[in-house]
């Protein structure tokens, strides 16, 4: 992938918001403004409503509708992938965007997070699409309100740094910004996929017609404490930088099955 404009000043780079929170959320109103201290040309178009854990999912049973809520910003009534592909697509006219910057997500997506993330699969789709994408999610651990003021102050220098290198094709940039104030930040460390799991709490109760339901609860079964890993950076307070691949293909496992096969 040629970064081109984007290896250094992004004034003159034309950049697409998206989130999985909803147009109006907290997060992306953190995310515009940080995405205006790099360039003029901004574009919002993300999901008309929260669509959290909609993972890389289109809509396609049903038609999508698109409002406008000014020169630039714009919701679509579908799902964090819809908004990204619409945006690109169809909403942005002449100059595609040259940065994709999704989130920023209120809480974590660590670990196996990121295959229900509808945060991360907005960054996806613009990678999919040719497209240079940053997902970027604000952990909160003990408190309701969230620190947005730590990932203003640290965005920028993450955006900076990455875009000085070539990451190649089928790549995404997932960010986590650890619960703490952003002069309490230990520094940014790049990091591996942790392990997470959510769904282990499952809670079974009657509705007021008396029909049985279960609902997904929070509970995870997590390892922070494994050194080198997205999960156990961010809680120790650094910003947690994972690379993350497009492509799922297990090159090793496939050089065995080939040999397997060919007997």
């Amino acid at each position: 992938m040629n970064m081109g404009l984007l290896s250094g000043d992004l004034s003159q780079a034309r950049i697409l918001i998206s989130n999985d929170d909803g147009v109006h959320a907290p997060g992306i109103k953190a995310l515009e403004r940080i995405a205006r201290k790099l360039s003029k040309d901004v574009w919002v178009v993300a999901p008309e409503t929260e669509q959290s854990a909609a993972g890389h999912s289109l809509t396609i049973r049903r038609p999508l509708r698109v409002r406008k809520y000014g020169p630039r910003k714009f919701s679509v009534d579908g799902t964090p992938t819809d908004a990204v592909l619409l945006g690109v697509n169809t909403i942005i006219k002449g100059k595609r965007p040259d940065l994709v910057l999704s989130g920023v997500n209120r809480g974590a997506n660590l670990g196996e997070d990121v295959t229900y993330s509808g945060t991360v699969a907005a960054a996806m789709e613009a990678v999919i699409l040719g497209i240079p994408a940053l997902a970027f999610s604000q952990c909160v651990l003990q408190r309701e309100q969230p620190h947005w003021a730590t990932a203003e102050h640290w965005a920028p220098k993450v955006i900076e740094k990455a875009l000085s290198v070539d990451w190649g094709p089928n790549i995404l940039i997932n960010v986590n910004f650890p619960d703490c104030l952003p002069d309490q930040v230990t520094g940014i460390e790049i990091s591996r996929q942790g392990k997470r799991k959510i769904g282990d709490e499952l809670v079974e109760r009657l509705d007021p017609r008396g029909e049985p339901y279960i609902w997904i609860g929070a509970q995870r079964l997590e390892d922070s404490s494994e050194p080198g890993t997205d999960i156990e950076a961010a809680y120790r307070g650094a910003v947690a930088v994972t690379p993350l691949r497009v492509d799922l293909t297990d090159h090793p496992t496939m050089s065995l099955l080939s040999k397997a096969f060919a007997l």
